[in-house]
C-alpha cells in the first residue's frame, strides 16, 4: 500500500485535495472516483526522484520525435484526435479507444507514443498525465481540454472541440505554405541565376566593350563592383570567413528572436504592414475559440486566459493577457482590461462585454469564433495576393537592372562608332 497525494473537483464542481492510501495509482483515482472525485494530479509520495527520472528519461524520446524518423507532425495529432474524438463518441472505454487507435498508426513515432499512452492509462494514469509526459508532443491547450474532459465527463466533447481548433490551425498552416512554395522557388533560382550571370558571365562581356572603367555607366560599374564582391566571396578564405560569419549572425538572431528578444521582434512583426493584420486576424480567432472551449468545458477564466496566452503565437500579445488577467484576479470584469489594451477589435470586446453580463460567454465566444476565422481567412487570402507579386516584382528590378547594367555599355559604344 503507498499513500498519494491527490488534487480534485468533485461533483458541485469545487477543488478538493488530501491524501489516499491505495496498492496502486488505478486503485487510487477508482476510490476517488466513488466518493464523486475527479481527479485533476495524483502523486505517490515518497517518490519525487523516480519521478524525476522518468521525466528525464522521456526527454530523450521527445527529442527523437521531434527529429528524426520518429518525427510527430501536427497533422499526426490531428488525425490522432480526430479518431480519439470518433472512438469515444461511440461509447467505447479510453483504454480500448487507445489500444485501437494504437493498431491503426503506420508511423514509428506515433506507435511509440501510442504504447506510451496505453501503458501509462493502463497503469493507473489518468490521459492528461500521460500525455503531460510528452511536452513537445502535446500543448498546453491541448492538455487542459483533455483534462477538462476527464475530470467533467465531456471527454468526447472536448475532444471534438480540439479536433476542430486543430483541424482550423492545420488549414491556415497548409494554405500560406502552399501559396507561399511557388513564388519562394521561383525568387531563389532567379536570385541564384543572377549570382552566377553577376559573378561568371557579366565580366566576360563587359570585357568586350572598349570603353573605360571610368567612362562606364553607374550601373555597370555598379554591377562589376558586385561582381568582383561575388567572386572574392566564393574564392578567398576571407570570403568563406565572412559567409560563416554571416550564417552565426542568422543563428544568433533567430535564437534571440525565440527567446529573449521574442517580445521586440513579435511585437515588429505586429507593425508590419499587410502582415500584422494578418497575424493579429489570426490570433483573435485563437483566442475566441480557445477561450470559448475552455470555459464551456468548465475551466475558470484565470485558468483559461494561462492556457490562451500560449496559444495566440505572439508573445506581445501574450503579454497582454497577462495584463488582462492580472487585472481580472483583482476583480475587474475580463472586457475592461481586454478594451484597455487596444489588442483587439471592439467587436470581440462587446461580445465578451455581453457574455459576462448574460452568462454566456462560451457560447458567444464560440460563435464569434467562426467570423475571426473568416475574416482571417480573408486576411490570410489578401496577404498571399500580395506576398508572390511583391517577391517576382523584386526579382523582376533585380534581373531588369543586370540587363541594363549589361547592355548599357554596349550601346554606348555602338553610339560612339556611330558619331565616328
Amino acid at each position: 500500500m503507498g499513500q498519494f497525494s491527490y488534487k480534485a473537483v468533485d461533483r458541485g464542481g469545487a477543488h478538493v485535495a488530501g491524501s489516499i492510501e491505495a496498492s496502486d495509482r488505478r486503485s487510487a483515482v477508482a476510490a476517488l472516483a466513488d466518493r464523486g472525485h475527479f481527479v485533476t494530479d495524483l502523486i505517490q509520495d515518497g517518490r519525487p526522484e523516480q519521478q524525476a527520472r522518468e521525466g528525464a528519461a522521456a526527454e530523450p524520446w521527445s527529442a527523437f520525435a521531434s527529429l528524426g524518423g520518429g518525427r510527430i507532425a501536427g497533422k499526426d495529432i490531428l488525425a490522432m484526435t480526430t479518431q480519439l474524438s470518433t472512438a469515444v463518441r461511440a461509447g467505447l472505454p479510453l483504454l480500448n479507444c487507445l489500444e485501437l487507435l494504437r493498431k491503426q498508426q503506420r508511423k514509428g513515432g506515433m506507435i511509440r507514443l501510442f504504447d506510451h499512452l496505453v501503458q501509462s492509462v493502463n497503469s493507473g494514469q489518468s490521459l492528461s498525465e500521460a500525455m503531460a509526459e510528452r511536452p513537445r508532443v502535446f500543448s498546453p491547450l491541448y492538455l487542459s481540454m483533455i483534462r477538462v474532459g476527464e475530470t467533467g465527463g465531456i471527454l468526447e466533447q472536448t475532444t471534438t472541440q480540439l479536433a476542430q481548433i486543430l483541424a482550423r490551425e492545420e488549414k491556415v498552416r497548409t494554405n500560406m505554405k502552399n501559396a507561399s512554395a511557388y513564388p519562394l522557388f521561383v525568387l531563389c533560382i532567379g536570385l541564384a541565376s543572377a549570382v552566377v550571370v553577376v559573378a561568371g558571365i557579366l565580366p566576360k562581356i563587359v570585357d568586350t566593350v572598349d570603353v573605360g572603367a571610368a567612362a562606364m555607366p553607374m550601373p555597370t560599374r555598379v554591377l562589376l563592383a558586385t561582381s568582383d564582391f561575388v567572386r572574392v566571396l566564393f574564392t578567398s578564405v576571407g570570403g568563406w570567413m565572412a559567409i560563416v560569419a554571416l550564417g552565426a549572425a542568422i543563428y544568433a538572431f533567430r535564437r534571440w528572436a525565440r527567446t529573449i528578444g521574442r517580445f521586440e521582434w513579435d511585437a515588429f512583426k505586429l507593425r508590419i504592414p499587410v502582415l500584422g493584420s494578418v497575424l493579429r486576424t489570426i490570433a483573435v480567432g485563437r483566442f475566441a475559440r480557445t477561450l470559448g472551449s475552455l470555459t464551456q468545458g468548465g475551466v475558470t477564466i484565470l485558468e483559461a486566459l494561462a492556457v490562451v496566452r500560449d496559444t495566440l503565437g505572439n508573445e506581445m500579445l501574450a503579454r497582454r493577457i497577462d495584463e488582462v488577467a492580472e487585472k481580472v484576479k483583482r476583480g475587474e470584469a475580463l472586457a475592461d482590461p481586454l478594451e484597455a489594451s487596444g489588442c483587439f477589435p471592439p467587436l470581440l470586446v462587446q461580445i465578451v462585454a455581453i457574455g459576462e453580463q448574460t452568462g454566456k460567454l462560451d457560447e458567444l465566444l464560440l460563435n464569434a469564433a467562426d467570423t475571426f476565422d473568416t475574416d482571417a481567412d480573408a486576411a490570410i487570402s489578401r496577404f498571399m495576393a500580395v506576398f508572390p507579386a511583391a517577391l517576382i516584382l523584386v526579382l523582376a528590378l533585380i534581373i531588369g537592372f543586370i540587363i541594363a547594367a549589361a547592355l548599357l555599355p554596349i550601346v554606348m559604344m555602338s553610339l560612339g562608332a556611330g558619331a565616328m
